[in-house]
């Protein structure tokens, strides 16, 4: 299970970027977690704090957001600041 949290977006050259966390049921950061969006080969890995950064394309919609022993998750980008949201599952 984990959860992953958009802290803030900006918008800069038609693209949106991303920067959020990803912790797991307890709160612990996931280290390595991959951050990808949907349809493209776009995407980053999380920090040692479970850190992220991502810019996103116009017509990306969805992250999707993996890591081993874990369920794969779906999490909508929807635009909104200082907002979280979070997504939930169990390996």
């Amino acid at each position: 299970m984990f959860s992953l949290f958009c802290l803030s977006i900006g918008v800069a050259f038609s693209q949106t970027r991303i920067t959020g966390s990803v912790v797991d049921e307890n709160g612990e950061p996931v280290i390595g977690a991959s951050i990808l969006v949907k349809g493209t080969t776009m995407g980053t890995v999380t920090d040692i704090d479970g850190n992220f950064t991502l810019t996103v394309p116009p017509d990306g919609k969805t992250l999707v957001v993996s890591y081993v022993g874990m369920k794969t998750q779906e999490v909508p980008v929807a635009p909104h600041v200082g907002g979280d949201a979070s997504c939930n599952g169990t390996s």
